[in-house]
C-alpha cells in the first residue's frame, strides 16, 4: 500500500510513519521541517527502504504540482498547532493551515483517500456556553466563542478544513475522513502541550509546581492509541465522509489530579500551586467515541499513568525538550 504523509515529520506523523512502515507499507513524508524535526528517531524510521522524505513547503502550490497520484491513502497533518505557538501568532495560523488544507483539498484526486486531521477546538466554545455535552459526540454544534481572542485562530482554520474536505470530496469523487484529535500526547510532541510541560518542570525540580487550570477536566489519548484509530479509520470504507473524534473516554481526569501523576512519576515532592487557567480554555473535555467504535471497533489501550510513564522516561531521555 502507498501512504502519503503531509506533515509526517512531526508528532503524531512519525508516530504514525513508523506503524504504516511496520505494517508493511511504502510511505512517503512531505515536510518543510518548521515543527517536524530531522532526528534520531526519524532517521531511524527512514532507514526502512520503503520509507522516503520530501522537503517542501505545503503552503506552495509548486509542492503540489511534483507530486505524484496513485496514492492508496493521503494523511493530512500538517500545521501550526500548540496554544503557545497560536497565541504569539494567530495569523500564522490561519494562514498556513488554511493554505495547506486548501491546496491539498484541489490537489486531491478522483478515487484518492485522504484523512484531514481536526481538533476538539472547533466545538470547545459550546461546552463552556452550556449548549455542547460532556462526553461529546460529533453532531453537536460548532461554536467559537470569541473569534477576536488568537487562541481560536487555530479552531477556526481547522473548522474550515473540515468543510473544504468533507464538500470538495463529495463534489469531485474522492474520499475523505475528517478526525477530529482530543488531547492526543506521547514521546516527541515538543514542550507546548500540558503533559510533556509538566514533565519537563517536574523533572527540573520546579517547587512550588504550577498547575494552571487545576480544576478543570480533560481525557488525554496516548499517540499510539490514536494512532490505531487512524489506521482503523483509513481501512473502515463506511468511515469516507463521516467526522469521527479521536480519543481517550476511558481515562478523563482533573489536571490537578494530572499534576500529582507527573510529580508522583518524576519523584519530586513539590507542592502543587494551583493558578486561574489561560482565558478561552475550556473547563471540560472528553469525547464520546461512539462512533468510532462502531465503525472500527477501537478501545483504547494505554491508560494514563502507563502514558505518561513512558511519556516522561522519553523526555529525560533527551535531556532537554525535543
Amino acid at each position: 500500500m502507498k501512504v502519503l504523509l503531509l506533515g509526517g515529520a512531526g508528532f503524531i506523523g512519525l508516530h504514525l510513519a513508523r506503524r504504516l512502515a511496520a505494517d508493511g507499507c511504502e510511505v512517503t513524508i512531505v515536510d518543510d521541517f518548521s515543527r517536524g524535526r530531522r532526528d534520531a528517531e526519524l532517521a531511524a524510521v527512514c532507514a526502512d527502504d520503503r520509507v522516503r522524505i520530501v522537503s517542501a513547503d505545503l503552503t506552495d502550490p509548486a509542492t503540489y504540482a511534483a507530486l505524484p497520484h496513485g496514492w492508496d491513502q493521503i494523511y493530512l497533518l500538517a500545521a501550526v498547532v500548540g496554544v503557545r505557538n497560536v497565541e504569539q501568532d494567530p495569523a500564522r495560523v490561519v494562514r498556513v493551515n488554511t493554505l495547506v488544507a486548501m491546496h491539498t483539498v484541489e490537489w486531491v484526486a478522483p478515487g484518492e483517500r485522504v484523512f484531514f486531521a481536526s481538533t476538539s477546538e472547533v466545538y470547545a466554545g459550546g461546552v463552556d456556553a452550556g449548549v455542547v455535552a460532556v462526553p461529546t459526540a460529533e453532531n453537536v454544534p460548532t461554536m467559537i466563542s470569541d473569534i477576536t481572542q488568537p487562541r481560536f485562530a487555530y479552531a477556526v482554520s481547522k473548522l474550515l478544513g473540515e468543510a473544504a474536505f468533507l464538500h470538495t470530496a463529495r463534489a469531485r469523487g474522492f474520499e475523505a475522513v475528517v478526525g477530529r484529535f482530543h488531547n492526543v500526547y506521547g514521546p516527541r510532541m515538543g514542550a507546548d502541550h500540558v503533559i510533556p510541560e509538566m514533565a519537563l518542570r517536574a523533572r527540573a525540580g520546579e517547587d512550588p509546581f504550577r498547575v494552571p487550570g487545576a480544576d478543570q477536566f480533560r481525557a488525554f489519548c496516548h499517540v499510539d492509541d490514536a494512532v490505531e484509530a487512524m489506521v482503523r479509520l483509513m481501512a473502515t470504507p463506511e468511515a469516507a465522509g463521516q467526522i469521527v473524534h479521536i480519543g481517550n473516554d476511558r481515562g478523563e481526569t482533573n489536571i490537578g489530579d494530572l499534576a500529582k501523576l507527573v510529580l508522583r512519576v518524576a519523584g519530586s515532592g513539590a507542592t502543587i500551586k494551583a493558578s486561574p487557567a489561560p482565558r478561552g480554555s475550556v473547563t471540560r473535555r472528553c469525547p464520546d467515541l461512539t462512533r468510532l467504535r462502531d465503525l472500527t471497533g477501537y478501545e483504547p489501550k494505554v491508560s494514563l499513568e502507563d502514558g505518561v510513564l513512558s511519556t516522561y522516561a522519553w523526555y529525560a531521555s533527551q535531556g532537554r525538550p525535543a
